[in-house]
C-alpha cells in the first residue's frame, strides 16, 4: 500500500470499520431480541438487554483505536501486516458470532465460534504487544468482555440444551 494517509482518515477508517461490525450485528441481532432470545432460559448473571448496545460501541471504538495504532507503525512492515491480518480474523469471528447466536438461533455453534473469536483477539494482543503497548492495553476491555460473553453463552446453550 503505496498510499499515503493523513492520521485523522486513518482512525476515522480504523473507528468506522469496527463500528461497522458492529451495525451488521446489531441488524441480525435486533429481530431475535425481542423474539426468539425472549424464549430462552438465561442464567441469573444475564445483564439487561439495554447494557449490550453501549458494551459495544465503546469496545468497537478502542479496537478501531488500537487498530490505528498499529497501521500507524507502517504497512510495509510484515509484523504489522501479521497484526492487521489477525486482527481482521478476530473482527469476522465477531461478526459471525453475532450471526450464529441472534441469526442461526444456534447457541452451541455459536459457543464455538465465540471460543475461535476469544482465542484470536488473545492472539491480536500477543501481536499488538510486540508492535505497541498501548493498543494492546486497548483490547484488554474487550478480551474480559468476551470472556464474560463466553460463559453467558455457554450458559444459555446448557440451560436450553
Amino acid at each position: 500500500m503505496g498510499m499515503k494517509f493523513p492520521q485523522f482518515f486513518k482512525l476515522a477508517i480504523s473507528i468506522a470499520v469496527c463500528e461497522l461490525v458492529g451495525i451488521v450485528g446489531s441488524i441480525v441481532t435486533t429481530p431475535s431480541i425481542s423474539g426468539w432470545y425472549t424464549t430462552l432460559t438465561v442464567p441469573a448473571f444475564n445483564p439487561p438487554n439495554w447494557i449490550f448496545g453501549p458494551v459495544w460501541t465503546t469496545l468497537y471504538l478502542l479496537m478501531g483505536t488500537a487498530v490505528f495504532l498499529i497501521w500507524n507503525k507502517g504497512f510495509d512492515r510484515s509484523d504489522v501486516k501479521k497484526a492487521f491480518a489477525v486482527f481482521m480474523l478476530q473482527l469476522v469471528l465477531n461478526m459471525s458470532w453475532s450471526i450464529v447466536f441472534f441469526g442461526l438461533q444456534n447457541p452451541a455453534w455459536a459457543f464455538v465460534t465465540i471460543v475461535a473469536m476469544w482465542l484470536s483477539i488473545v492472539w491480536t494482543m500477543i501481536l499488538f504487544n510486540k508492535i505497541s503497548k498501548s493498543a494492546m492495553w486497548l483490547l484488554v476491555p474487550y478480551v474480559l468482555w468476551v470472556s464474560f460473553a463466553s460463559y453467558l453463552n455457554y450458559s444459555i446453550w446448557t440451560l436450553n440444551s
